[in-house]
């Protein structure tokens, strides 16, 4: 069974996959007309750009969403700044560069090992409960990407496949810190890690003596950004609030099936022989996330916090103001200590410790 809060996280990184997993052999289209680190900046500063203007127009309209998230502070800014050097910086650049030494289906497959290594880092770094479902899950998605790059009784390695392997690695550090900031306006966060890595990597490539490319060829990265960087990865922090990192990075890993896809229709790369087979592979292990179900008795913590709630099991707490009743409302509040047990996912509510993470 699942609970009424993965809904809205499922569908989020699903979708986020889906922008993602299209934007990446876009990439490799403009990668001939532009060099590898200036395109990563153009793409992060299409997405920065878009979503500040997307964010001050919500704040100069006092729209709801606006209000709707807790406020940034200082405790999140080594999360940020950590995210944006690896995600942001690092990320994008070994992509790029990897991509201009790779085939964009190869290149797209490849990604499989940005869920992967969030799902471990996750599991052995910041102690997330990953189940036997869930990594049995995590193992038919990637087994699905295996299968899709085998060719010959093999799967080569190059320098291409390195460079893409270090960009997976970079965002699931990305990812993990993010996971921190998920209770945070995504559309803030995304835009500033989109707008400071685009500037540094616009910055270094213009000082290294990259030529800037037409107007339009910018242009076109730019909103390539916007949509598979900025909008997707939005999505994805929506995702993170509900689902944690190990889980969304597991549905994430249905982006490069997805960007292969798209690959095969746009640059007419021919069809691997086991496509469609890793296509089922890869749905069987989606379907062990979504009917995964996670109970045991847990403790909540004392707990202060700012978003958006109804007056759910989790959220019986008096207010400090006058309230009309309407829900759901936003505002600070405080969790009293709660002993009980229920299906949950590794959510904002629920970041305890697990005595078995391994368990059923």
């Amino acid at each position: 069974m699942t609970t009424r809060i993965t809904r809205p996280g499922i569908a989020s990184a699903l979708a986020a996959a889906a922008l993602f997993g299209i934007s990446t052999p876009l990439a490799k289209l403009l990668v001939g007309d532009v060099a590898p680190v200036l395109l990563a900046g153009l793409l992060y500063l299409g997405a920065g750009a878009c979503l500040l203007a997307w964010y001050g127009w919500r704040r100069m309209r006092r729209t709801e969403e606006a209000a709707a998230h807790g406020p940034f502070t200082r405790a999140d800014i080594g999360s940020l700044v950590g995210a944006i050097t690896a995600g942001g910086v690092l990320g994008p650049v070994l992509l790029m560069e990897g991509l201009a030494r790779t085939a964009a289906a190869s290149a797209s497959l490849l990604l499989n090992l940005e869920g992967v290594l969030t799902a471990l880092l996750a599991w052995l770094v910041f102690r997330e409960n990953v189940d036997r479902r869930i990594a049995a899950g995590m193992a038919l998605i990637v087994a699905g990407g295996v299968a899709v790059a085998w060719k010959g009784g093999a799967i080569a390695f190059g320098s291409g496949s390195l460079l893409i392997a270090g960009a997976c690695l970079a965002w699931a550090i990305d990812n993990n810190l993010t996971r921190h900031l998920s209770a945070r306006d995504p559309v803030q966060i995304a835009g500033l890690k989109g707008l400071v890595a685009g500037f540094t990597n616009t910055a270094v490539a213009l000082s290294l003596g990259a030529p800037f490319p037409h107007p339009s060829i910018a242009a076109a990265a730019g909103s390539v950004g916007a949509v598979g960087y900025g909008l997707s990865l939005v999505l994805f922090m929506i995702a993170l609030r509900h689902l944690g990192s190990a889980r969304t990075g597991a549905y994430f890993s249905t982006a490069p099936f997805l960007g292969a896809g798209v690959s095969l229709l746009l640059l007419h790369e021919r069809l691997a022989p086991l496509f469609w087979p890793a296509a089922g592979l890869m749905v069987l292990g989606v379907y062990l996330h979504l009917t995964e179900s996670h109970a045991h008795s847990h403790e909540h913590e004392p707990q202060t916090h700012t978003h958006r709630h109804t007056h759910d099991l989790h959220h019986q707490h008096a207010h400090d103001f006058p309230w009309d009743g309407a829900e759901p409302h936003t505002h600070s509040h405080t969790h009293a200590p709660l002993l009980h047990s229920h299906p949950h996912f590794p959510d904002i509510h629920h970041r305890h410790r697990h005595h078995n993470s391994a368990g059923p």
